[in-house]
């Protein structure tokens, strides 16, 4: 069941996350921002990472590297090797049950 905008304002989990996604000053393991979707019993890792910041490339603001945050290659080639799910904003990845962990 998807929540309305009006309810995602107030759930202070949604708010924490959307503040963390989109400041990388804020990340404890900079330049990764680990994440976690959970679903019935289901649990997904992920990792925001600071690609413009570390490559100064751009396009990848919304994006989610889909492996644990202690393996994320800092070499951009073996970066864009890995699956990852891209997202039109911070607000479309919260959206998508992506959190910060």
């Amino acid at each position: 069941m998807t929540r309305d905008w009006r309810a995602r304002m107030f759930d202070p989990d949604h708010a924490r996350s959307l503040l963390y996604v989109t400041d990388p000053r804020r990340w404890p393991l900079y330049p990764v921002l680990p994440l976690v979707r959970r679903s019935r019993g289901h649990e997904e890792c992920g990792c925001r990472v600071d690609v413009r910041g570390l490559f100064g490339v751009t396009g990848f603001s919304a994006t989610v590297f889909l492996a644990n945050a202690f393996v994320i290659p800092l070499c951009f080639s073996r970066l864009l090797a890995l699956p990852r799910g891209s997202y039109d904003s911070a607000e479309a990845l919260l959206a998508d049950g992506w959190r910060v962990d």
